[in-house]
């Protein structure tokens, strides 16, 4: 398997890329997180929440973890854009954008007094830095005894297993908790055929597999290379066959 960093190529223009949605999530083993998610988001459209009576927390405090290409940023990205189309106040966090914490913080107040839903994604809860994890835990702390917030947070192992302060393990177990699971081969591809059908893109039969076979495997790459496929396709005017993938994938 090719494990070099992807072509200089890779750079052509993706902005055309579907947003991550519920909708071209394919579920896999995912099926009884990909439901949650679908049923709370149906939720919001048809402004009737669902409260579970033993635990009403978990319909709004959510946690998964799997490894990288389990679909974890994506189903955050695609919660988060579900709430943006509803126009609900959506709040995306990363351990990279700690400005975006402060300003989750400072409205905290007028959002727990809301009854109006209003959405926050955490991914890479395992590499929060200490700041960031006393931040969360004030975040947390808020929407527990809020009325319609809800927290859909992501991270690389199970909460007992994160690296984190003791407090926050237990918190994050609060709510509801999935495994994300990797696709299997022929789910990888059909994955990938409904992202070449968004994107307009006609592959060859043989390409699929044998980019399984020569390919990186986790889904962010293949992916990113469905991406530059249709880019490059569209830049040369060719079809999508095993020569022109080739060609793209041959270091310049």
């Amino acid at each position: 398997m090719n494990s070099s960093p992807l072509p200089k190529q890779f750079a052509l223009d993706i902005g055309h890329t579907p947003k991550p949605s519920l909708n071209n999530f394919l579920a896999g083993e995912n099926l009884a997180l990909h439901s949650t998610l679908q049923a709370i988001a149906k939720s919001w459209e048809m402004n009737a929440p669902r409260l579970d009576s033993e635990n009403p927390l978990n319909q709004r405090w959510i946690y998964w973890w799997g490894p990288e290409g389990s679909g974890r940023s994506h189903l955050l990205g695609a919660i988060g854009n579900a709430a943006q189309q509803l126009d609900l106040e959506y709040f995306p966090l990363t351990p990279h954008e700690p400005i975006s914490w402060v300003s989750l913080e400072e409205s905290l107040p007028a959002l727990c007094s809301s009854v109006t839903p209003s959405v926050i994604t955490v991914d890479d809860v395992d590499r929060l830095d200490e700041r960031l994890v006393a931040s969360l835990f004030r975040i947390l702390n808020a929407i527990q005894g809020s009325e319609a917030m809800h927290i859909f947070m992501a991270g690389n192992a199970a909460p007992a297993a994160l690296r984190l302060r003791e407090d926050l393990r237990t918190r994050l177990g609060w709510g509801l908790i999935f495994q994300t699971h990797l696709l299997s081969d022929d789910e990888k591809i059909e994955a990938l055929q409904q992202a070449a059908q968004a994107r307009g893109l006609v592959l060859s039969s043989d390409v699929l597999p044998w980019l399984l076979n020569r390919f990186y495997r986790d889904m962010p790459s293949l992916m990113a290379l469905i991406d530059a496929l249709d880019a490059y396709s569209l830049e040369t005017k060719r079809a999508v066959t095993l020569p022109l993938v080739r060609e793209l994938l041959q270091p310049k």
